[in-house]
């Protein structure tokens, strides 16, 4: 039996960039190959109720900044010394997730979702203005015109609506979440915890 190791992601949060970084070498150490499955983290956030850290967390004295600590330590841990905090943090990640809809339909998607993630945390740009996105997929050898053009699809934004809700059916709440077949972990520091799975499951099989 094939195992199935999904991570369920929004390019939105910084938490799933540094998943993004660090799942190489855990594919590495497994032979595990781990499926990105974009999700709307603003649609599973109305779906469920949640809200993003910063504001579900405002107001209580110590805590965003005992996240924010937590943040410099998983840096410092696996040396991703190319994050920047995006200046223009929220972002709306409507069009680049429906660009990724349209990346993994069109066979593109690892090169799409390193040029995201790269434009998102590493040269941080306000990446829900369209001439913005357009630029920066330009910059980075992708067509962006043409992807743009291609999100406007029905079959595409119904496609990352289903993701979504199919991926909150599952129990998912956030960003980032992952399964191992339907065990579901959420959150970059649960990463070990995945690696554990996939290796326990398969001793299981």
């Amino acid at each position: 039996m094939t195992l199935r190791v999904e991570f369920h992601f929004d390019f939105g949060s910084p938490n799933a960039y540094f998943c993004h970084k660090v799942i190489p070498a855990i594919e590495a150490r497994t032979g595990a190959h781990f499926d990105y499955v974009p999700v709307l983290l603003g649609g599973v956030f109305k779906l469920t109720g949640n809200q993003a850290p910063m504001m579900q967390f405002k107001g209580i004295k110590n805590k965003n900044e005992y996240m924010r600590l937590e943040i410099q330590r998983f840096i410092r841990k696996h040396g991703l010394v190319d994050f920047k905090m995006n200046p223009h943090f929220p972002v709306n990640t409507v069009q680049i997730m429906r660009g990724a809809m349209l990346a993994k339909r069109d066979g593109f998607l690892p090169a799409y979702v390193d040029a995201v993630f790269h434009h998102m945390w590493e040269a941080p740009k306000k990446m829900d203005d369209g001439e913005v996105i357009k630029a920066a997929l330009d910059a980075s050898g992708l067509d962006g015109t043409a992807i743009l053009a291609g999100i406007q699809a029905p079959d595409i934004k119904d496609a990352l609506i289903a993701n979504t809700e199919s991926s909150v059916a599952r129990g998912n709440f956030g960003s980032p979440t992952f399964f191992v077949d339907d065990e579901m972990y959420f959150g970059k520091d649960r990463l070990r915890d995945v690696e554990e799975e996939i290796v326990a499951a398969r001793v299981r099989t």
